[in-house]
């Protein structure tokens, strides 16, 4: 049943109040300097003050502070349960945009020219990518020598989010760059869409791959519709291949093995696939140029009656309510202070 009036967001926190009770009764049993306790035994208690800079208080003023802290206590709890009771409603859409990202997992994404490495910077690209979509649905495909779906299409990018830090090279066991699966799986993923869905394909590499037939791949899926770009990660300089054991890895002549971006290669793709071609950089205008043309042409749709509640949060006013309360104690802890000076 859907709630309409007044209700808690997190109603499993007002069990925190429960604790009002044993705080009361163990001020009710102790004193703040009883007969008993071991510093009695130094000096009297009415020399105490003056050593350790405090005083016995009052009954009265002691339960008037456990007042005073329940009732802030309450406010706080009463906050964090979140109270609310009234919302907006809006019509829910669907997006009108596919993409489906092919992120290259071989082991020379693992190369530094790129700090701190080209897979991490891969990875903040597709954050950035995470961090600015509003209007498209993203897939991810991992792929080396052969391609895994890592996440289907899903509106969903959370669930993107929480994978990333786990993708690496080391996921894999057989090394390579093959292209040719990842783009069958990413065409796969995209025919299930709806048909009036912009469609289109971000490949994050750095090129070299060892497929034949690439560029006629390319060309028939850029004649289905299904656009690809291309963002290149890693330098045209270059460097050595890290291995797994920590070295790099040797070639037949025992000489580490260089991987440089292919950018002639992968600018080609794009072309091909009616994409455009960038260069992975620390700024994040290559990720938003690629959802601009990602969302070009699509329209979202309404879906059907469906509309969703967003409820306005009014816990706000028991925190301001507590630091309007806690003022005054800021206040006699500066004269307190002055006074000490003088």
């Amino acid at each position: 049943m859907a709630e309409s009036g007044f209700h808690f967001a997190s109603p499993w926190w007002l069990l925190g109040l429960l604790l009002i009770f044993p705080v009361g009764a163990w001020l009710r049993r102790s004193r703040v300097y009883g007969h008993i306790a071991r510093i009695n035994r130094y000096a009297d208690s009415h020399l105490l003050p003056h050593l350790t800079g405090s005083r016995e208080l009052h009954s009265g003023e002691r339960w008037r502070r456990f007042r005073h802290w329940a009732l802030l206590w309450t406010l706080l709890v009463l906050a964090m349960a979140g109270p609310r009771w009234d919302f907006t409603e809006i019509q829910l859409y669907t997006p009108g945009a596919d993409l489906v990202i092919l992120l290259d997992i071989s082991r020379s994404m693992e190369v530094a020219d790129v700090q701190p490495s080209r897979m991490v910077r891969a990875r903040q690209e597709i954050e950035d990518l995470l961090n600015h979509n509003q209007g498209v649905r993203l897939g991810l495909i991992g792929f080396a020598s052969v391609a895994n779906v890592i996440t289907p299409i899903t509106e969903d990018g959370q669930s993107i989010r929480n994978l990333l830090p786990s993708i690496s090279s080391e996921l894999v066991r057989l090394q390579g760059s093959r292209l040719r699966e990842a783009l069958v799986r990413a065409a796969t993923l995209l025919a299930g869409q709806p048909e009036d869905s912009r469609r289109s394909i971000l490949l994050i590499s750095d090129g070299d791959f060892v497929d034949s037939d690439l560029e006629q791949m390319v060309q028939a899926l850029a004649e289905e519709g299904i656009r690809l770009h291309v963002l290149g990660i890693g330098t045209t300089g270059g460097g050595p291949v890290p291995g797994i054991s920590g070295r790099f890895l040797l070639d037949n002549r025992r000489q580490p093995v260089e991987s440089r971006l292919d950018e002639a290669g992968l600018k080609r793709l794009a072309q091909l696939g009616n994409g455009i071609y960038q260069t992975a950089d620390y700024r994040d205008n290559d990720t938003r140029r690629i959802l601009q043309l990602a969302q070009e042409g699509g329209k979202a749709k309404a879906v059907g009656e469906e509309r969703a509640r967003v409820w306005n949060e009014r816990f706000y006013w028991l925190v301001i309510a507590v630091m309007l309360a806690l003022l005054p104690a800021f206040r006699r802890h500066r004269t307190i202070n002055q006074e000490e000076q003088n």
